[in-house]
């Protein structure tokens, strides 16, 4: 009587053809064999391609997963209950009611587990899409949803991702945004360039759309010898509401300085709090990184702790320090560690550990990002994601002797940016001859005339030459 009952668990209708029950034993072995040919057949297609899983992404698919999930689980208990009852218990003596009934109730639970750890991962998934990500319809500040579902990016050939590492903490004041990387990403094959821009970068300008361009037409505080970070647009933004035409511009007019500097159209932003940061990499169990030499954190100088060099995997709290650590460095040593962090969340986050640790993870992003990418693109962002995972992901920062950040020659960080991006474009082999148009995402709008006259030595310095490398080639 167990085996036939716990068989049905695996093959329904099986307790029932035992018992001679033909008719509703045919129709629910017919009904599942449907339903198991139909899983594989999409299992197979996901494993072949799994951008076919992305279908689930939405908030509504998700509500359907969860319903179905949740009516999966009562199926299959009611199918064993039922298959326990046809097989005649009430043959069996008190003793044996009693243990087969324990036993039956035993396999219902393990049996609805699968389906309700689905529909707990899902409500995980759906509550942290809803925090992070939200409706155009519903947020002014959200980016205009896809008119046109076939062409979610409206025809463009490069989207433009600015990446922010942020400061924010109940003891501080304000969001410094110490880490910015653009990630200009080709549409058609996930080839990405990554450019990382100092957070001492001085004067930057504005665009004619931006209302900051009134207000700094030499260049953000331009008036101060030592002062107009580019780390301090998105506070003084927030903190003029009167000049910006609004609260929380932040963003935007971070966007549209970097966007001008690089000759780039920024699309979208995602800042992510650099203390939420670690809890991140503790969700996915931690990063192996090489690290190349000794880097002190914490404390006073660095007394805190110490990361030895070499392969190390590191927890949270150290990837943090790994890059954000000025100790015996400079701004620029940082934004190096900072891009290979990067990388290697970009390469170690796989579908298998995101499967295995999706509570942990879905709970500490929604504790730590930010963004104006409407629900609505998530889908096709995420499809975009996965072909970054496999495309070739190259770097340039704009450091250092090829780029100073206290007198930047923005025609030269243009050009340099123009030419990343072309070079992006070319087969591996061709790279060094061919000689590729510039990519439809870099703006046609005329790069800023005033050059630095002198370049001048800037508040940190760098050993290393700047140019587009691969993660792998940079970061080991």
């Amino acid at each position: 009587m167990l085996g036939w009952t716990a068989l049905s668990a695996i093959v329904p209708g099986a307790a029932h053809l035992r018992a001679g029950h033909r008719r509703t034993g045919l129709v629910l072995v017919s009904v599942y064999a449907v339903l198991l040919l139909a899983a594989l057949a999409y299992g197979l297609s996901v494993a072949s391609d799994l951008a076919n899983a992305t279908m689930f992404a939405n908030t509504g698919a998700m509500m359907w997963v969860i319903v179905l999930a949740s009516v999966a689980a009562l199926a299959w208990f009611a199918l064993l209950v039922t298959s326990y009852i046809v097989l005649g218990p009430n043959r069996l003596n008190q003793q044996g009611q009693m243990l087969t009934g324990i036993v039956v109730g035993v396999l219902c639970v393990a049996v609805m587990s699968p389906f309700a750890m689905t529909a707990q991962y899902v409500v995980a998934a759906r509550d942290a899409v809803g925090s992070i990500f939200k409706s155009a319809a519903d947020d002014p500040d959200a980016a205009a949803a896809p008119t046109n579902p076939a062409d979610p990016w409206s025809g463009k050939t490069r989207v433009n991702f600015l990446l922010i590492g942020g400061d924010a903490a109940s003891n501080r004041t304000g969001v410094r945004t110490d880490s910015m990387n653009v990630a200009s990403v080709d549409v058609r094959t996930g080839n990405t360039v990554l450019f990382s821009l100092p957070r001492n970068l001085q004067h930057v300008r504005f665009p004619e759309s931006s209302p900051l361009r009134k207000q700094f037409p030499n260049g953000f505080m331009a008036e101060l010898p030592n002062g107009g970070l580019l780390n301090e647009v998105w506070q003084y933004a927030n903190d003029h509401p009167e000049i910006m035409g609004g609260h929380n511009k932040g963003p935007r007019a971070l966007m549209d300085a970097i966007g001008f500097t690089l000759g780039l159209h920024i699309d979208y932003y995602a800042m992510m709090n650099m203390y939420g940061f670690a809890d991140l990499v503790d969700a996915i169990g931690g990063l192996r990184i090489r690290v190349e030499q000794d880097i002190k954190w914490g404390g006073l100088y660095g007394t805190a702790g110490t990361i030895k060099a070499g392969y190390r995997k590191l927890s949270g709290e150290e990837a943090l320090w790994y890059g954000r650590s000025r100790v015996n460095s400079d701004d620029f040593s940082r934004m190096a560690r900072q891009r290979c962090v990067i990388g290697a969340f970009v390469q170690q986050a796989t579908p298998g550990v995101i499967l295995s640790r999706f509570n942990q993870i879905a709970s500490a992003a929604k504790r730590l990002a930010q963004t104006n990418i409407p629900q609505e693109l998530l889908q096709p962002l995420l499809e975009m994601a996965l072909k970054v995972k496999g495309a070739k992901i190259t770097s340039l920062q704009f450091v250092p002797p090829e780029f100073y950040s206290g007198a930047p020659d923005w025609v030269k960080i243009r050009q340099a940016t123009k030419k990343a991006i072309n070079d992006s474009l070319r087969p591996p082999r061709q790279a060094q001859a061919a000689n590729v148009s510039a990519s439809p995402s870099v703006t046609s709008s005329a790069a800023p005339s005033t050059r630095a006259a002198a370049p001048k030595q800037t508040p940190t310095r760098n050993s290393q030459r700047a140019g587009a490398k691969s993660i792998d080639e940079l970061c080991g």
